[in-house]
């Protein structure tokens, strides 16, 4: 487990979280400003009704004087429009505002995560991610919205009551003040410790969503291994968490108000005490002990605000400051290196003396090196964590090595801006993913702005026309999430169809067939002989019958190569290539093909080109049969 980070005070969070508050606030300065002059004429016309009490007893009833009455009510009436009007045009303005500014903080925020390195989100759960970006930022409408109109609106009402009391009775004013900063004091060292909670609460609430999101995503291996009790469990231990996370806030909540609580008896007390002395020596009328009464409620209402306002300010910063943590990570293309824009490239892969490891001093790729030509097909061999994908992964430039380089077309990748590369690498996994849309938009995927003629002609190397018209909405059938919808063959051919519309320059194939039977595998050979026509292609395969037409075998064993040729040179060597091969097809040598059998795919076998570089193909190696 991480090393937890150090807690940081609202006042570290609030200076961590102001380059980023002011980039949000700055557009929106004139908004605030004219929210700010609604707020002052809000909260002014809130004290005519404490004022009007004093001349309702002293002068209108006192006196008996009915002429200033209807003035006085139709005072109190109109202040009272104002204040609604003026409520309503600020919820309008500000909370809107305030959930535009949650939208645009989400894209900004999905916008940098897409941005970062593979390496980020190994170490990051997808749930983790998910959280930052929709639940963190959240609480940005409290600091900016709603809540900032009555943290700052309260403080106003309270510094107008301020005046009107001193000037009423400075004795009685004083001793409330003195009430009040005592439970100022009580309240700050409250936040102290409600701070940690609700940073601690953030982190949980990722956690178990993180852990719920992966349950429901895996529900059939779930559901395959009856593991249903065990992840009710897992889910349960962190709902409990998360409860005893929000019991300890209660309990801090709770232990605030009833200090609020006491504050306004002890106060009160003080007042009627005070006050009826006062009254009793003729330094005060009765309608000033009422007003002040009143002027009193609107300076201590905003303390009891401060309980909630300061809770949700306190939520937002923690999740602001964990939202600028996201943010601060350094996308891939920002590296000062990355200056190489990439033109349309050969596909010339080199590596040379390769080391890589994912964990400092835990080496995964040892003294890696090989080339791999334009238009040929490399083949990566080998038991399972013998480092082929990490491989793959570097020439992706989902990583960088430890040591040694990377070259495409003689470029040092480490140089390169991504984006002009990998417009240019088609990807075809073994566990193939699709987004819950439809047919059509899987396979469009790859290329945004593609016509619809050339989707269906992708659709129709890749064999995909096949099966969509046995659906009703053919093309716009609903695949389901992750492609659940469709077989696993099914999910194969979308997946090529949709590396055949990139157009890519380098080509990858994880087990580009392991999901399809034998029948849907020698459908889809033409597709796959087409799609690697002409470009650098690798390959990993554990059916080894699949790779035996590759111009270059590696065999890769604990991070190392330890053996490269053609199938024909390893097969006579009697190595380990020798061993892996004849461990899957027995000892006769006549399995593999005789020369020159099946380079060759006929014609109408390979349906229309969709615009595909010319070149020798390196796919003849696929359509030879399978063993």
């Amino acid at each position: 487990m991480a090393p937890s980070k150090p807690k940081k005070s609202t006042t570290e969070q609030l200076r961590g979280a102001l380059p980023l508050l002011l980039e949000l606030v700055r557009p929106r300065r004139a908004l605030i400003a004219l929210g700010m002059a609604l707020m002052v004429i809000n909260r002014a016309a809130g004290l005519v009704t404490p004022t009007s009490v004093k001349f309702l007893v002293d002068d209108i009833i006192g006196k008996n004087d009915t002429k200033l009455l209807l003035p006085l009510v139709l005072a109190v009436f109109g202040a009272t429009m104002i204040q609604g009007v003026t409520s309503f045009t600020l919820t309008q303005l500000l909370s809107k505002e305030g959930q535009r500014l949650i939208a645009e903080l989400r894209r900004k925020v999905q916008g940098h995560v897409g941005r970062l390195p593979i390496a980020y989100y190994d170490a990051n759960k997808a749930g983790v991610l998910v959280s930052r970006i929709m639940s963190d930022v959240e609480g940005v409408r409290n600091l900016i919205g709603t809540g900032l109109v009555e943290l700052v609106g309260g403080i106003l009402t309270a510094l107008f009551s301020l005046v009107f009391l001193l000037r009423i009775s400075v004795t009685l004013t004083v001793t409330a003040l003195l009430f009040i900063a005592i439970f100022g004091l009580v309240l700050n060292k409250s936040f102290r410790n409600i701070r940690p909670i609700f940073r601690e609460r953030g982190k949980i609430n990722a956690e178990v969503s993180g852990r719920l999101t992966e349950s429901l995503s895996g529900v059939r291996v779930v559901k395959g291994y009856h593991a249903e009790e065990q992840e009710a469990r897992v889910f349960s231990a962190g709902v409990e968490r998360l409860l005893q996370n929000v019991m300890r806030s209660l309990t801090a909540m709770s232990l605030m108000s009833l200090s609020a609580t006491v504050l306004m008896g002890c106060v009160w007390s003080a007042i009627m005490f005070l006050g009826a002395r006062q009254i009793f020596a003729h330094t005060m009328t009765l309608g000033d002990i009422m007003s002040f009464t009143a002027f009193l409620a609107f300076l201590v209402a905003p303390t009891f605000q401060i309980v909630g306002i300061g809770t949700q300010i306190t939520e937002a910063l923690a999740g602001l400051d964990r939202t600028q943590e996201v943010l601060h990570e350094k996308p891939e293309d920002e590296e000062p290196r990355r200056k190489h824009v990439m033109q349309p490239i050969r596909g010339y892969v080199s590596f040379e003396n390769v080391d890589f490891g994912y964990e400092a001093g835990k080496p995964v790729l040892h003294d890696i090196s090989f080339e791999a030509r334009p238009g040929t097909a490399t083949a990566l061999v080998g038991p399972s964590g013998s480092g082929k994908s990490t491989i793959i992964s570097l020439i992706a430039a989902f990583h960088e090595p430890d040591a040694g380089v990377v070259r495409v077309d003689g470029v040092d990748l480490t140089t390169v801006r991504l984006d002009s590369y990998r417009t240019q690498l088609g990807v075809v996994l073994q566990d193939t993913f699709l987004f819950d849309g439809t047919i059509r938009e899987n396979v469009g995927f790859a290329r945004p702005g593609a016509s619809e003629e050339e989707i269906l002609e992708a659709c129709r190397i890749a064999h995909v026309h096949e099966f969509t018209g046995k659906f009703p909405l053919k093309y716009d059938t609903v695949v389901g999430e992750r492609g659940v919808r469709l077989s696993g063959g099914q999910r194969q051919r979308v997946s090529i169809a949709r590396a055949i519309l990139a157009d890519p320059r380098i080509l990858i194939l994880d087990e580009a067939t392991s999901s399809l039977d034998s029948e849907s595998e020698q459908a889809i050979q033409a597709g796959l002989s087409y799609l690697m026509e002409g470009r650098t292609t690798f390959v990993i395969a554990h059916r080894l019958s699949t790779i035996r037409r590759a111009e270059q075998i590696l065999v890769i064993e604990d991070g190392r190569i330890r053996e490269r040729g053609t199938h024909e040179s390893l097969y006579a060597l009697g190595g380990r290539y020798y061993d892996l091969y004849t461990r899957q097809h027995g000892l006769d040598a006549n399995l593999f093909l005789a020369p020159g059998e099946g380079d060759e795919v006929p014609e109408a076998q390979q349906g229309p080109r969709l615009r595909g570089p010319a070149g020798p193909s390196a796919a003849s190696f696929l359509t030879g049969g399978v063993a």
